[in-house]
């Protein structure tokens, strides 16, 4: 596996396609969940475009992020269920956990 090319003005360019392939390949499944009989799949969080991952954080957001990732009527059907803020950081602690992803650390951190 060759990550490094020598382009003719003796630069170097990291080729970071196998890299970030490995990387992706050692994400864990996506995580199956059920809350108050409402059933949802959430993928690892370092899979998310990196347009959502700056969001996934943001309190303020979160219904427009859960929407983004578990359609609007996945999102309707948790508010018939009566989700409450307590039940999103549940959903957010162990979605958190079983991406790998520490308490605190930031979604786009790096993994190493």
């Amino acid at each position: 596996m060759t990550t490094a090319k020598k382009q003719p003005v003796g630069r170097e360019v990291i080729d970071l396609d196998s890299l970030a392939q490995q990387k992706i390949d050692a994400l864990p499944d996506p995580t199956h969940f059920s809350l108050k009989g409402v059933e949802f799949t959430l993928p690892p969080m370092r899979s998310l475009p990196f347009e959502l991952q700056e969001r996934v954080g943001n309190l303020d957001d979160i219904p427009a992020v859960m929407k983004d990732i578990l359609g609007a009527d996945k999102v309707q059907e948790m508010y018939a269920a009566g989700y409450t803020f307590a039940h999103i950081e549940v959903i957010a602690e162990q979605w958190q956990k079983r991406s790998g992803v520490e308490p605190g650390e930031s979604v786009a951190s790096s993994n190493s």
